[in-house]
């Protein structure tokens, strides 16, 4: 597959710039007034700007998947057809958490029935997560894209190996992440824990280790 190297180059320094500047918004910084589905619609799209969308359909997420959330119980129904700051937290994490996740993942970790308190700690949290995430992998692309980033670097396939780097950690994150929530309220006896703990690795495993 060809890439534009320099293309490809000058996006991704673009990108590292736009990123080291955006955040989620804070519990505070959501508005407090009740907002109708198109306003929602609107606001969602300024808040989840760096999420990837159709060329042709600018929206993040659409009315008909917000009702379906809400028929699924992933998030509370509106109150006479009017959204709240609660609604606005659960859509941010469903959306962002979605693009790595199945929805049934992102259920078990966001509880429906939460307090307006208990939302405001959960999301709270999981925006200082989100920020440091992105500065975090943010330094981690920049030290993999080096060989794309210098012009003067002759590298083959330099931009599809950082393809690749990208696809190999998103899919082990979507796997780790996958595999503790499906531990969620699973309570292993401590006999069970520790035979657990003290599990060995097959010998011929073990021998294509080494190699």
């Amino acid at each position: 597959m060809f890439y534009d190297k320099d293309f490809i180059a000058a996006k991704l320094r673009r990108w590292d710039k736009y990123m080291r500047d955006y955040t989620l918004p804070g519990w505070d910084e959501l508005p407090v007034i009740e907002l109708y589905m198109d306003q929602v619609i609107a606001l969602l799209k300024r808040y989840l700007d760096f999420l990837p969308h159709d060329e042709f359909d600018e929206k993040v997420v659409t009315p008909s998947a917000i009702n379906n959330y809400v028929r699924i119980k992933i998030m509370p129904a509106p109150y006479k057809k009017r959204y709240s700051r609660v609604h606005l937290a659960y859509l941010i994490m469903i959306c962002t958490l979605k693009q790595s996740l199945p929805i049934a993942c992102v259920q078990k970790m966001i509880p429906v029935d939460l307090s307006v308190d208990e939302l405001k700690v959960i999301y709270s949290e999981y925006v200082r997560r989100h920020n440091e995430s992105v500065l975090s992998f943010i330094g981690q692309v920049k030290e993999q894209a080096q060989h794309v980033l210098d012009s003067t670097d002759t590298t083959e396939n330099a931009v599809s190996n950082l393809v690749s780097w990208a696809a190999i950690m998103a899919s082990f994150s979507k796997l780790l992440a996958e595999k503790i929530i499906k531990l969620q309220n699973v309570n292993i006896p401590a006999e069970e824990l520790h035979e657990v703990e003290n599990v060995s690795v097959p010998p011929e495993i073990s021998k294509k280790r080494r190699k």
